[in-house]
């Protein structure tokens, strides 16, 4: 069992935060009844989750890629100054799961990074905490 908000994230719809926003609008649904509560949990392969009444699929298993990021580009998935970016480049070559950068690279600098949907994997990776 796990936060219906954490489902939704990890099925690829949607940040925790944005998740956490459809929950409290009453646009997603377990077994047919309006979520509301944020830390309602719930069963992905026994409960039936919908989001705007669409059934949501959650991919059992986590997305990992190996990315060569050349000079030029933003590791983001979107950048409001219109400069070439991570999301852009996951469109084009056809990556629909949405996935991150497991840190980053400065625009003017070029190199691996891990892309991933694995959140638990990216904070170990990068979080003072797990030093």
């Amino acid at each position: 069992m796990e936060r219906v908000q954490k489902i939704l994230a990890r099925a690829g719809l949607a940040s925790r935060r944005e998740a956490e926003r459809w929950i409290l609008e009453g646009r997603v649904r377990v077994n047919g009844v309006v979520v509301r509560e944020l830390g309602l949990k719930a069963d992905p392969a026994r409960d039936k989750i919908q989001v705007d009444h669409k059934p949501v699929r959650v991919a059992p298993e986590r997305r990992y890629y190996l990315f060569h990021k050349p000079v030029g580009l933003i590791t983001s998935l979107g950048d409001p100054r219109g400069r070439p970016h991570l999301g852009e480049y996951l469109e084009r070559v056809g990556i629909r799961e949405r996935v991150f950068p497991v840190g980053r690279l400065d625009f003017n600098s070029s190199g691996l990074l891990l892309l991933t949907d694995d959140g638990e994997l990216s904070a170990r990776l990068t979080h003072p905490r797990y030093r």
